[in-house]
């Protein structure tokens, strides 16, 4: 027993030397640790304390089901009376919980560990936080009160009591504990994007967007406050928006914020909008960034601009050769543009550099089938869905080649049905299921799925009444596709590829392209695409 654990300590003083840096469990010295607490267990069952430490590395590399039975034996083997390692054990438990989403359990052990150690800050904001998912208020309120009586310049107690705040509808107050937190430290980015979280929940969505910038300004969390913003704009685009607008005319030099405003406006298919961001960067600030024409390029696709988005996506390519994705974009393009050889070179270099880089393959399949070649594009598809079986649309692919195509109905109905089985949100109308529903004769499936997402979804920008006048299109029922369309458009989905010319898979418009009231609605938006 003890050469095994002067054994542990060798390799403990090796791991400090070694610096040693490679991840997870596989990491050998890790391995080497793992293996010692074994046999120091296999050695006495009831060592509590190796049990504790291999807790931690089970946690730390996120095997939770395995720290929670190491902890479970350490606290079972422990004397009541080594309370410095049981409030240890308690908080570390607790912390499983939490991480598992189990926080009534949580709560109990930091009880529990609160009546050994009451004076523990951490504890007490731990404590404070379950009980506030547990929306126990009241509780969760005295112990952010504890918290500031510990520090008055907690900026984690302020936040928990704004929190609640909001909880009573006291918003004035919940307002002045979140300013307080900001104003006692002001340059950390991290104050202003919850205090955003707490702005937006009080429905003050313009004060959230504007904190969300103040944060993306800094240099310490500007990905967390752009994430926060991206999601922000599906909730309200019209105030992101504004606030970068706003945040642009004071600082209209700064480059970051126009891309910042072209990705969000991209990202809701406002084409043309990110376009003027984009260029503006080119062309104003002297912006070189091959990103930004490979950002032109997919709007100028997706506006129909094919020759303009060739050229673009060509600078990119000469600022950054040999990146896959610029090839693939590159291929669409040429594809939209009949010119299936040249399409389909840029597809094999994008896969040479990048073999599984799925895009690359189906577009590569799109070129194949293109060019009457079946049988290829049949085998790229189902490469690609060994790549990705997760995304329906691999499989509305190949089952619609085999349809249209190959003659082969009963596989393509295999692939339609395994779309279904798809582990996939059915409220979502990305999953696609309705076209399977249709694929398989089953329309009362397909319109009660789309109808569905119709009634139970905030459709922001556009893409849901997209896809629905897609499957209305698919199902015959014209003035249903085309009210969807009307809606989509008026709400700015401005995808002119996607509503005028693309014909791949089912998900599209065409049965109604050449009806009149179609071309009236495609006239009567036009300027979305201009």
């Amino acid at each position: 027993m003890k050469v095994i654990r002067i054994l542990f300590s060798i390799i403990l003083v090796n791991l400090a030397i070694s610096g040693y840096t490679q991840d997870g469990l596989n990491n050998p010295i890790t391995k080497a640790m793992m293996k010692v607490y074994q046999q120091l267990l296999d050695e006495d069952p009831q060592d509590y304390e190796t049990y504790y430490k291999r807790a931690n590395e089970y946690y730390n590399h996120n095997q939770y089901a395995k720290a929670l039975s190491d902890i479970n034996n350490a606290l079972k083997y422990m004397p009541e009376q080594n309370k410095d390692l049981r409030f240890e054990s308690l908080c570390l438990r607790a912390s499983i919980y939490e991480v598992t989403e189990d926080y009534e359990n949580a709560l109990n052990d930091l009880n529990k560990a609160y009546i050994l150690d009451s004076g523990s800050y951490t504890l007490l904001y731990q404590k404070a936080n379950a009980e506030f998912l547990l929306k126990r208020y009241n509780d969760a309120k005295m112990d952010y009160q504890r918290m500031l009586r510990i520090n008055n310049r907690s900026t984690e107690a302020l936040i928990g009591l704004s929190r609640i705040a909001v909880v009573e509808d006291n918003y004035a107050v919940a307002n002045e504990f979140a300013d307080n937190a900001v104003n006692i430290n002001p340059h950390n980015s991290d104050m202003y994007i919850r205090r955003a979280s707490i702005r937006k929940s009080m429905g003050n969505n313009n004060g959230a967007v504007e904190d969300l910038i103040i944060a993306i300004s800094s240099n310490d969390n500007n990905s967390k406050a752009l994430s926060e913003l991206v999601e922000m704009s599906k909730l309200d685009y019209s105030a992101v928006i504004n606030g970068l607008s706003n945040a642009i005319k004071q600082a209209p030099k700064v480059s970051s914020l126009y891309y910042i405003r072209g990705i969000i406006a991209k990202s809701h298919y406002k084409y043309t909008d990110a376009l003027d961001d984009f260029n503006t960067l080119i062309h104003d600030n002297q912006q070189n960034y091959h990103g930004i024409y490979f950002e032109i390029a997919e709007c100028l696709y997706a506006l129909s601009r094919y020759n303009d988005g060739l050229n673009s996506i060509n600078i990119a390519i000469e600022l950054k050769p040999n990146y896959c994705k610029y090839f693939e974009l590159k291929a669409k393009l040429l594809i939209a543009l009949e010119q299936l050889p040249e399409a389909l070179k840029c597809c094999d270099i994008a896969i040479e550099n990048n073999s599984n880089y799925t895009p690359a393959i189906s577009t590569k399949g799109l070129c194949y089938e293109n060019m009457g070649n079946y049988t290829q594009a049949y085998s790229l598809y189902g490469e690609a869905l060994l790549n990705e079986a997760h995304n329906p649309y691999n499989y509305l692919l190949r089952a619609h080649l085999l349809n249209a195509h190959l003659n082969n109905t009963s596989e393509a109905k295999i692939l339609y049905e395994r779309i279904l089985d798809i582990d996939y949100d059915d409220n979502n109308a990305e999953s696609l299921k309705g076209f399977a529903y249709l694929a398989i004769n089953d329309r009362d499936s397909a319109i009660n799925w789309i109808e569905n997402i119709l009634s139970n979804n905030n459709d922001t920008n556009g893409r849901i009444n997209y896809i629905a006048a897609c499957l209305y299109a698919q199902l015959g029922l014209n003035d249903k596709a085309l009210n969807c369309m009307s809606n989509s458009l008026q709400k700015g989905y401005a995808n002119y590829h996607q509503w005028v010319h693309d014909c791949n898979t089912e998900v599209n418009v065409a049965p109604i392209r050449d009806t009149k009231q179609f071309k009236e609605l495609i006239s009567k938006y036009s300027s979305i695409f201009n």
